[in-house]
């Protein structure tokens, strides 16, 4: 029993020596793995900045001719039965383009956590286009033979457009990757075109005469305010005293007579106050 008692002092007179000479390395006190995790650029305050970007935008056009085809048609009986106006004429269209613009912010920092207010702008030149017609013959009304033709076309340009947004980030020594969502806002020139043309061939007896009609209707709206929504993901890349790269990828959706989507990839350059 005594000799274990002595072999149990010997170990610990061992160890408390070895510890005793080992070097005090930040390590062990934590230090080291707290360093990774804080942030050591201060991101709070206002910024400014300006960026190159590069994209592309859909355009669906399917919907965008219906309602000037209703008015045309508002008070014939072929509309009513046969809902001419919602025959499927336009399609879809599919763009590239470049652009540029700036941004201007204001961020706020709880140690790693970092959330903005931002607004951001881009001008560019996304145009697209869309043109169809389709006819059908009908035994309506009574003892006629109707020949009903609808055409529609229509032009979309969107030459401003950004969000305001709140960024969401996440800060890690020089890095700062984000999120975003928001409000997307541009400015487009939508023009409209629509015409029906209705030929009524009589096959009953006592030969009354054929009939026909027809109209168009134009509609233009240039300089035109559209809203939607926006979202994305970026990173900003401290590199002096404030001065900071970004790279991002933002949504844009516009809800007008022509729904429109724009994805943009962009890089900038920035400055923190």
């Amino acid at each position: 029993m005594r000799r274990l008692l002595l072999v149990a002092v010997m170990c610990g007179a061992v160890s408390g020596a070895q510890a005793a000479d080992m070097p005090d390395l930040p390590f062990l006190r934590g230090s080291f793995t707290e360093g990774l995790s804080r942030s050591s650029v201060n991101w709070s305050g206002g910024y400014v900045g300006a960026h190159a970007s590069h994209g592309a935008a859909d355009m669906d056009f399917t919907n965008s001719g219906q309602d000037l085809l209703a008015k045309l048609m508002n008070n014939l009986d072929i509309e009513s039965e046969f809902d001419i106006s919602k025959w499927p004429l336009l399609g879809k269209a599919h763009m590239q383009n470049s652009g540029y613009g700036g941004f201007i912010g204001y961020n706020w920092q709880w140690t790693e956590a970092v959330v903005a207010i931002e607004l951001n702008y881009t001008h560019g030149n996304f145009f697209g286009s869309n043109m169809g017609s389709q006819g059908r013959s009908f035994q309506f009304p009574t003892d006629y033979v109707t020949t009903a033709t609808v055409a529609s076309a229509a032009t979309m340009r969107v030459t401003d457009y950004g969000s305001l947004r709140v960024r969401g980030g996440y800060a890690i020594d020089n890095f700062l990757p984000y999120g975003f969502a928001g409000i997307a806002m541009g400015r487009a020139n939508i023009n409209r075109w629509a015409s029906y043309s209705a030929y009524y061939r009589y096959v009953g007896a006592g030969g009354l005469p054929d009939l026909s009609g027809g109209g168009s209707l134009t509609d233009n709206a240039n300089a035109h305010f559209v809203t939607g929504f926006a979202g994305g993901v970026g990173v900003d890349v401290m590199l002096y005293a404030g001065l900071f790269l970004r790279a991002e990828w933002e949504y844009l959706r516009f809800t007008s007579t022509v729904d429109t989507t724009i994805n943009t990839v962009r890089a900038g350059l920035g400055y923190k106050f």
